[in-house]
């Protein structure tokens, strides 16, 4: 049985500045994504993508996960305490971030460059799809792991990997979710992914195995991972993130199983 070591939250201090570990964590996602998109942009050969195509993705990409995951965790998880509390919306280093709402944050962002460049939706959102989940998996193990946030259910104290997580004010082993979430939606999404690009494919369809694998892998992961104590599970015994992703993986079969029409989504 393992005991999570209760790292300090602060990776920096230089004078009245604290640098976080769950800062470092979205500056480093947010480099990997943009080296990656780079080279994926690269790949598809000249006169496609214009060289600021990817600076200005990246832009407002990360206005979209930062703005979309705010309100989403407030209007997904907490409508009622911030209705009352409007002021503590802006209040960002409290924690409080959603996947699902940055994602649809990035999707209006990502609406919005495909228009001002004439492409397709879904042309951009292929080039963008393979780039994400490595930088969900350094955000799961820099941010949520070293916070000791987002622990998991009880687990067999026979489990090898089984971790105590003393935040949760329990001394009993608990799966360390956030682990298996980012070897899931993480690591192995993007290997999926990326050998799924690399070939070409049917408009939509990359984008649609990034739905239908990140729904999945978050789907499983739910299982092992404790419920938010002010939510509890829902309707079917299912978390609220479970809930959420049900969505994204209908929406992301028919993208992956539909016939593409004559035209360009």
């Amino acid at each position: 049985m393992w005991i999570h070591p209760q790292f300090d939250p602060v990776a920096l201090r230089v004078g009245p500045l604290a640098i976080h570990w769950y800062g470092i964590s979205y500056l480093i996602a947010f480099g990997l994504f943009f080296f990656l998109l780079r080279r994926r942009m690269a790949s598809q050969g000249e006169g496609v993508w214009q060289a600021r195509d990817a600076d200005d993705v990246l832009f407002f990409g990360v206005l979209g996960v930062v703005l979309g995951g705010r309100l989403g965790y407030v209007l997904f998880y907490k409508p009622d305490y911030y209705l009352t509390h409007p002021l503590e919306i802006f209040a960002v280093w409290q924690g409080g971030m959603s996947f699902h709402g940055g994602l649809l944050g990035v999707i209006a962002a990502l609406a919005w460059f495909a228009r001002s460049r004439r492409h397709s939706f879904f042309a951009v959102t292929d080039v963008v799809a393979p780039c994400v989940p490595i930088g969900i998996a350094v955000v799961r193990v820099l941010g949520n792991f070293v916070n000791g946030e987002l622990w998991g259910r009880l687990a067999s104290p026979t489990l090898p990997w089984g971790m105590v997580f003393p935040q949760s004010g329990s001394a009993e082993p608990r799966h360390p979710s956030q682990i298996y979430q980012a070897l899931g939606e993480g690591l192995l999404l993007f290997v999926v992914l990326w050998w799924l690009a690399r070939r070409p494919r049917a408009t939509g369809v990359v984008s649609g195995f990034f739905l239908v694998g990140y729904g999945a892998f978050r789907f499983v992961a739910e299982y092992f991972r404790e419920p938010d104590a002010f939510l509890g599970l829902r309707w079917l015994q299912l978390s609220q993130g479970q809930w959420l992703c049900v969505p994204m993986i209908l929406f992301g079969l028919f993208l992956v199983l539909r016939k593409p029409a004559g035209e360009r989504l």
